[in-house]
């Protein structure tokens, strides 16, 4: 089953085109569903209480994005044509367009939020298609690294409202939201530090799940919704409608950028479990498979994909490589995808649950950008200016937006709409922050 290709050994319990046993397929399927599925759903959650939606809409949103990373997995293992990387790459609900999404939905609606997604993915498309050594030398890893530190930093508020029970909550603050919070928090990270496999792996959903329990005698998870909930239901396209504006779709354009870069990042650990760099089909592949079903998230009203690092993690760590079973894993969230109940369940969750694992995630994605900006960047005065400056406007933004809101309103008598597009986009730290970085990575010289 091992092999070795380039020189280089590799060891693996399965190849890439092997099929383990139904027996083990399903168990190593699931293990891909545990560690990628927090991450998955906490998005449309966090989306949700942020533009304040109801619980049956909630529960929608969740279930579409179980379908839609569902199907992109099984799409990514087996291709349609040239979309998909024959690879197991597990897809799911991108962190990194999550602020920005905030933003475009509280001033514009779902609609916009869904037409911004369904155009910006033609980017990554793109880049899939042909373009993408060329771009990547444009788009320098200090931007990259930049852009995901942003990731997490603008994020971090968000999970701190979380963890206190949720912006508006009348026990905002209350011991009892940061007491359950903590909890999640510490066994979060107690499992993924003094345990190995799929405790470490889905050590944040084991903490979720026990902080959820824990929450129930304590009165904090209302059943009636769940109850409600039917067990089987199709999914409606453009169930909130769909609407196109300029502003949100050069935001999320940029953004699509930032995802093509990690699924490359993402495509390669996967091949290194193997012992060899990827193919060009399969990062032409994997990116055009990333654009296209976040198109087709964006018609079955979830929000964009990306491929998960956690997976791929997984995946070197245990030497199963085996495409087949992460198709059964999407196999599993395309099923979940169609069971409203599941949806009403993670709903219920309580903000301060969620706030305990989703505060150790963001400060994850920010570790990530750091580690880009260490490993990858050159250190000198030069980079040392962008990443100052950049870091510095995307901060300043996003912690005093009103700012930002009176400078373009102070514009609108004499630029008109153009205004509105603008404070769109520049009103998110980590578009500011990230175009900052990359227009400075292009004037200032190297040296």
């Amino acid at each position: 089953m091992g092999s070795s290709s380039q020189g280089e050994e590799s060891i693996v319990a399965y190849e890439i085109d092997e099929k383990p046993p139904l027996g083990e397929s399903i168990p190593l399927g699931v293990q891909h569903v545990l560690a990628m599925f927090l991450g998955n759903v906490a998005p449309p959650l966090i989306i949700a209480g942020a533009l304040g939606l109801a619980t049956g809409t909630t529960s929608f949103l969740v279930q579409m994005a179980l379908f839609v990373a569902g199907v992109a997995t099984i799409v990514q293992a087996y291709p349609i044509g040239p979309v998909g990387a024959r690879l197991p790459i597990v897809m799911g609900t991108s962190f990194a367009f999550l602020g920005p999404l905030i933003g475009i939905g509280s001033d514009y609606g779902l609609a916009t939020v869904f037409g911004a997604c369904l155009v910006g993915a033609s980017v990554e498309i793109g880049l899939g298609a042909g373009l993408r050594k060329r771009f990547k030398k444009i788009f320098p890893p200090i931007v990259s690294g930049i852009v995901v530190m942003l990731i997490g930093l603008t994020l971090i508020p968000v999970g701190m409202d979380y963890v206190a029970g949720g912006v508006g909550a009348a026990n905002y603050g209350y011991p009892i939201n940061l007491g359950l919070a903590g909890l999640v928090f510490l066994i979060s990270l107690v499992l993924n530090q003094y345990f190995d496999g799929i405790l470490r792996y889905a050590s944040i959903l084991i903490g979720i799940v026990v902080g959820y329990i824990v929450a129930i005698p304590l009165g904090m998870v209302d059943f009636s919704a769940i109850e409600q909930a039917s067990w089987f239901a199709i999914p409606i396209p453009l169930k909130f409608g769909i609407n196109f504006k300029i502003g949100p779709i050069i935001t999320l354009a940029f953004l699509y950028v930032i995802t093509t870069m990690e699924t490359i990042g993402d495509i390669t650990g996967t091949t290194s479990a193997v012992g060899r760099e990827p193919d060009d089909r399969e990062l032409s592949g994997g990116l055009i498979a990333d654009g296209v079903m976040s198109s087709f998230g964006a018609i079955f009203n979830a929000l964009p994909n990306t491929s998960f690092s956690q997976n791929v993690g997984l995946i070197n760590f245990t030497g199963v490589a085996s495409r087949f079973a992460a198709a059964i894993g999407g196999v599993f969230l395309v099923g979940l995808g169609l069971i409203p109940k599941i949806g009403a369940i993670v709903a219920e969750m309580p903000d301060a649950v969620l706030g305990g694992g989703a505060l150790i995630m963001f400060g994850m994605i920010f570790s990530s950008g750091a580690r880009i900006i260490i490993n990858k960047v050159k250190p000198g005065r030069r980079n040392m200016v962008i990443l100052a400056v950049a870091i510095g406007l995307g901060l300043a933004v996003e912690l005093r937006p009103d700012a930002i809101e009176t400078f373009f309103g102070q514009l609108q008598p004499t630029i008109g709409p153009i205004a509105q597009d603008a404070q769109t986009f520049f009103s998110s730290g980590l578009i500011t922050g990230g175009f900052s970085g990359l227009v400075l990575s292009f004037l200032l010289p190297e040296g």
